[in-house]
């Protein structure tokens, strides 16, 4: 019998990810010695009420031909997002609809969650202890409901055997392409991939499309110091010259500069040189060594170490991501 994956709709709920188990579990096939085999998975959507409309976030709704009961036959349970989660979101803790339907999962089963859909594993208890993620912009909240979660903010997806989370919208399609290829093998994760025109595997974590913008100083003692910074960032540039620019004392320029920015001054530098890195690689065809030295990175190989411990991928796999063009320069 193939695997019986039963996606949760829940009030909400965002339409493209409510599609996402469908769209890689209902189109996985076995490869067989004639070709294409087999179903691998029987894929069907329930509500925690009995069949009818369900709400999305959208201008529509969509109706839902399960109950609950649907549940107790899944081997793989999936949670995609809801923006109408309630106390779940707010206080951390299951509605009894929801706590009731969730009762229904047979012991063992896999769960499995898309961006937020989170939280509800983790007020049904399945993250305790855990490690897990969910979309960066919720981590910090997330981390303040379930303290006894260990969250990983920079992740696409977290697999802990019987329980699995993904980060924000498409990082559930890289969930889900991860279990074909963990229950079936990589030329099955493969095939499916290339029928959904997507990667069958993507580089990096949620680090590279997360904007950090420079948080703003409380009070601007250093101020003149960071301009003169930002108008040479492809020169070298040393602690005592930027306390320089202020008049101050190296000790005491640091000490004011991580009392404004958080950081201190050479965390400072490398983060300006890696934005300065990334806006030149989505945005002009330079040759990687260029691109180092235009950054203030000198070479091409510091550039990628610093953007692969920034971002979690290398300069031309960033730039692959990002630039449209396919004649950008590698």
């Amino acid at each position: 019998m193939p695997h019986r994956v039963v996606v949760l709709a829940l009030d909400g709920l965002l339409p493209f990810e409510l599609g996402i188990p469908q769209r890689i579990f209902g189109r996985s096939l076995g490869i067989g010695p004639g070709g294409t085999g087999g179903k691998l998975y029987d894929v069907v959507t329930c509500s925690v009420r009995p069949p009818g409309p369900v709400r999305t976030d959208a201008d529509f709704a969509v109706l839902v031909e399960h109950g609950p009961e649907a549940l107790a036959t899944a081997d793989t349970v999936v949670v995609p997002a809801s923006y109408e989660l309630g106390p779940v979101f707010e206080e951390g803790r299951l509605t009894d609809e929801l706590a009731a339907a969730l009762a229904l999962v047979r012991p063992g089963t896999r769960m499995v969650s898309i961006c937020t859909g989170s939280y509800v594993l983790a007020a049904a208890g399945y993250l305790d202890g855990r490690p897990a993620t969910t979309h960066w912009s919720s981590a910090d909240h997330f981390q303040r409901t379930f303290p006894q979660v260990r969250v990983d903010p920079d992740v696409l997806f977290i697999d802990d055997g019987d329980v699995l989370t993904s980060a924000g919208v498409a990082a559930g399609i890289d969930l889900c392409l991860h279990l074909v290829r963990r229950d079936h093998g990589a030329a099955v994760a493969n095939e499916i991939a290339r029928r959904t025109v997507v990667p069958p595997h993507r580089d990096g974590g949620q680090a590279q499309y997360i904007h950090r913008p420079l948080p703003e100083p409380q009070f601007a003692t250093t101020t003149a110091a960071r301009t003169w910074a930002l108008a040479r960032l492809e020169r070298p540039i040393l602690l005592r010259d930027m306390a320089e620019q202020e008049a101050m004392s190296v000790r005491t320029f640091t000490r004011r500069f991580r009392e404004e920015v958080g950081i201190s001054p050479g965390q400072w530098l490398t983060q300006q040189r890696v934005e300065r890195a990334r806006h030149l690689l989505e945005s002009t065809d330079l040759s990687i060594d260029q691109v180092a030295r235009d950054a203030g990175f000198g070479t091409a190989t510091s550039l990628r170490q610093h953007l692969q411990a920034a971002l979690g991928v290398p300069p031309t796999v960033y730039r692959r991501t990002f630039r449209s063009s396919a004649g950008a320069s590698r």
